[in-house]
């Protein structure tokens, strides 16, 4: 599943990067410590959060995830869409909360 198909099933907001959308989606990763995300998420993982600064969109790119979703509506400062933009990593919003986000996914098949 490519993350446009998420984002047009689940309604989700496009933050940044929605030139980058045909992306593969090969599983999920969910955590707030950059530090968990690195040593578990894998290349072309969906990356569910509530952090929004701008390493957030360092480890993502460095890891090859395929997006990331800030979950509960949670506000991106601008520093953070830019770096998104500049990495071409796509940031997606999610209105619900990281577990009902995840259990969305999860009826996706993801």
């Amino acid at each position: 599943m490519k993350v446009s198909d998420v984002v047009e099933r689940l309604g989700w907001r496009v933050l940044a990067g929605a030139d980058e959308l045909e992306a593969e989606i090969n599983g999920g990763y969910a955590a707030d410590l950059l530090s968990c995300v690195m040593a578990g998420a894998e290349a072309g993982d969906l990356w569910i959060t509530l952090q929004t600064h701008t390493n957030i969109v360092a480890v993502a790119s460095l890891l090859g995830l395929s997006a990331i979703v800030v979950a509960e509506n949670a506000v991106v400062p601008d520093s953070t869409l830019q770096k998104a933009e500049q990495q071409t990593m796509p940031l997606l919003s999610s209105p619900d909360p990281v577990y009902e986000t995840i259990v969305q996914l999860i009826t996706l098949g993801i």
